[in-house]
């Protein structure tokens, strides 16, 4: 039971292109030097950001779902299935279904953000799939407001976005006023601060520090009105053995 707190300047760091594109990484590969690995069947969690704007050349990926989420500005996708350049705006996202492989590149423009995040479905299935693309606008997905905070459902319940990886479920949150979440006992919620500062279990966190909760059916959020949370819940223990188990 609790909360784990991973501040920014804790988190791992990478770059692109001399440093055009840069990252903090709250889930990073065990090179990367952070201090926090992979965990129930999120694998990897990266920001990447950029002022001058720079391209991702072409590279592969295998097995695993990819989510590139776009917390500001636009960037401009390629890959292998679909064999065209397609653009995100703000808000909007892909999703890659990596499958038995696909190879892409992303151009993310100037004054830019975004999250890329994998997910591990059972890749012993995933392996054999045909990969797959899908982008979404943002105005495809709902978005539940009330006087406490407004909560735009990404992955989940009426969303049509539909992930192999087992029990996720993505929201981004807006701060109106200190409001209770309801959460699922069973699964692992993790936190990331997009915008403002929150209090979460007793532990204050600023823009970009990220958070794992778990084993709570509740979580009381204070904080800044207009702070910004991305909210990712996955399973304790998928049913599946993930590829950190494997």
């Amino acid at each position: 039971m609790g909360i784990i707190v991973v501040k920014k300047e804790d988190q791992a760091r990478g770059s692109f292109n001399n440093g055009e594109i840069l990252e903090n990484k709250p889930i990073g590969f065990p090179q990367d030097g952070g201090v926090q690995n992979a965990y129930s069947n999120l694998f990897y969690w990266a920001h990447a950001y950029t002022s001058k704007g720079s391209t991702v050349g072409l590279h592969p990926h295998k097995g695993f779902e990819i989510v590139s989420y776009v917390l500001k500005g636009a960037i401009k996708h390629y890959d292998t299935k679909t064999d065209k350049w397609l653009g995100i705006e703000t808000g909007g996202f892909q999703v890659i279904k990596s499958g038995s492989g696909i190879s892409h590149s992303e151009e993310l423009e100037k004054d830019s953000e975004i999250f890329q995040i994998w997910f591990d479905p059972n890749l012993n299935e995933s392996l054999y799939k045909e990969p797959s693309y899908e982008d979404y606008k943002s105005e495809m997905l709902p978005i539940e407001t009330n006087k406490n905070r407004s909560i735009k459902t990404i992955v989940g319940e009426d969303s049509p976005v539909k992930l192999d990886t087992e029990g996720i479920s993505i929201q981004e949150i807006t701060l109106k006023q200190n409001f209770l979440l309801p959460l699922k006992s069973n699964y692992t919620h993790s936190i990331y601060v997009i915008r403002g500062k929150v209090n979460i279990i007793d532990e204050q966190m600023d823009k970009d520090d990220f958070a794992i909760v778990h084993e709570e059916n509740e979580l009381q959020i204070d904080g800044e009105i207009d702070s910004k949370l991305f909210i990712i819940s996955s399973p304790i223990k998928p049913t599946y053995k993930t590829y950190i188990n494997s």
